[in-house]
């Protein structure tokens, strides 16, 4: 497939923007400009997608589970038989290895055959339905019923760090399409050919499942512009964002202010705390302090999951932890990061963190050599008492940088967990006699993160159907939603209740006979 430089609008590959402004992607390893470039949308762009996605949600909304399901899987045939033309241009665009970009690639088909499944089996529409009692008294009851409904187009904004998983055909396009949303990505500016490629397939695939025209476009940007744009027009009905926390807030501050107030499912920033129980400490100090620093530089620090933070009591067994992950830090080679913007960040993060009051060095990782945008390992180290008093060791260093925190006691590391933001996740090391002790912090950390995790790592989210991706603010901008797993399509409905629906025109969902053969609830019961 032949990259053009264009803007995927519905079934049309529009050359440009009326003013002539490009991006193009530069390779992070060697800084070389990457033909082709991309035009800036402007609100030409913005209008016409926007309304071939209002024009289409009706149809596809209403089209059988089925052929949605085949949409999305034949979405995910077509990404898969790019093979290496993706793979090779996901390295040239972000420096990751080849076989990050082909795992990441069989997790974002995963995701669209995984929402195929969801909508043949029905059970997302939670359909519930009260018969009429004519009879009762002192007042009859009509029929009720109940189904989930798609709220409209969702613009949905592609990550830097996951170029395929959580981008153009990512978990939220996945669980839009599945929902029966019309979907407008704005393609990351960091990997707009990765994006172009992946648009080509979706775009293929709506075709060949004869989708309606505008379920799906591709736009670029540079900055806020096209965002902001997306997210003010009035016939985009919700928002997918995963980025950073300033980005985050700005498009959820937009969207509140529209004149109809609209739901922002930003992912943004999370440090995921690691305790560190005693018993267990004591007993695997040195095997813990080497999978700690694994997970810490996987992937140079670069995903939302990353552990930034590590609570433990104080003692010769914290000790013994600290000397081996700060010899396994020092061990660690320098990584590409995947932008000179995310490597600037990185760097200024990591100056401001040691700069802090009561912050010390542990170690720091080899030289930077000769890459371009280095990510090098920093391990620091702040007591308890400090971490409490100061909010600025409390924010997200996004890149291989985590800080232990020494607690004097039990109670103290309750009030780091209580001083804590909300987190993706939260990770619990412990033994048998560490139960106790787990089952009093187990309140606190249920209301600070959305996955609790037990003698694992966070790094690496499961596609399934249990899967929690997300977290009370600033993790993610909703503490009742997921971004990865089955239930993310819970964000992009709504229920509506349908009173004395005349059979005929009921859908086949509410339909007497359940054609469908869902799973109903039914005067209470299933």
């Amino acid at each position: 497939m032949t990259l053009e430089g264009h803007h995927l609008i519905g079934f049309a590959s529009v050359a440009g923007a009326t003013d002539g402004r490009t991006i193009s992607a530069v390779n992070p390893a060697s800084g070389e400009t990457l033909a082709p470039a991309y035009p800036l949308a402007g609100q030409a762009e913005v209008e016409r997608a926007c309304q071939l996605a209002e024009d289409a949600f009706l149809a596809y909304r209403r089209l059988p589970l089925a052929d949605r399901a085949a949409f999305l899987e034949a979405a995910a045939d077509n990404i898969d038989a790019l093979g290496d033309t993706l793979t090779e241009r996901g390295m040239a665009e972000t420096g990751l290895p080849r076989a990050r970009l082909e795992g990441e690639r069989g997790r974002t088909c995963g995701q669209l055959r995984l929402f195929a499944e969801v909508l043949r089996s029905g059970d997302y529409l939670d359909v519930r339905i009260e018969d009429a009692l004519p009879e009762r008294a002192p007042m009859p009851r009509p029929s009720l019923a109940q189904q989930q409904v798609p709220l409209g187009p969702v613009a949905v904004f592609g990550a830097s760090n996951f170029p395929l998983a959580f981008s153009v055909a990512g978990g939220d396009t996945a669980a839009a399409l599945a929902a029966g949303c019309p979907v407008i990505v704005k393609a990351h500016s960091a990997h707009p050919g990765t994006s172009e490629l992946v648009g080509r397939a979706l775009q293929q695939a709506a075709k060949s499942s004869n989708m309606p025209e505008g379920v799906f476009s591709l736009l670029y940007g540079s900055g806020s512009e096209l965002g902001q744009a997306l997210v003010k027009d009035p016939r985009i009905q919700a928002v997918g964002f995963t980025g950073s926390r300033n980005g985050g807030t700005a498009l959820l501050r937009t969207a509140q202010a529209r004149p109809q107030p609209i739901p922002v499912y930003a992912e943004m920033s999370s440090i995921n705390p690691v305790l560190l129980l005693p018993q267990h400490l004591e007993a695997n100090a040195e095997a813990l302090g080497d999978a700690f620093v694994a997970s810490l530089t996987m992937g140079a620090g670069q995903f939302c999951t990353n552990p930034g933070l590590i609570l433990a009591l104080s003692g010769a067994a914290l000790e013994r932890f600290v000397e081996q992950a700060g010899a396994a830090v020092r061990e660690a080679a320098p990584q590409l990061m995947l932008t000179p913007g995310i490597h600037a960040a990185y760097e200024q993060g990591v100056a401001q963190l040691v700069d802090q009051p009561g912050v010390s060095l542990v170690a720091k990782g080899k030289a930077t050599g000769h890459l371009a945008c280095p990510c090098q390992p920093h391990l620091l180290r702040t007591s308890a008492s400090d971490f409490i008093g100061n909010a600025a060791l409390h924010d997200e260093v996004f890149g291989a940088c985590a800080l232990i925190v020494e607690c004097d006691s039990v109670a103290q590391m309750q009030q780091v967990l209580t001083a804590l933001e909300g987190q993706l996740t939260a990770t619990v090391h412990l033994e048998e006699a560490d139960y106790a002790l787990a089952d009093q912090l187990l309140p606190l950390l249920e209301r600070r993160a959305g996955r609790i995790l037990f003698n694992g790592w966070p790094t690496g989210v499961e596609v399934c159907h249990s899967m929690v991706h997300g977290g009370p603010w600033p993790s993610t901008s909703d503490s009742r939603t997921t971004s990865v797993g089955s239930a993310a399509i819970q964000r992009f409905l709504r229920p509506v209740c349908y009173q004395a629906m005349p059979e005929a025109l009921a859908p086949d969902s509410l339909k007497a006979d359940n054609p469908l053969g869902l799973t109903r609830q039914v005067n209470g019961k299933r």
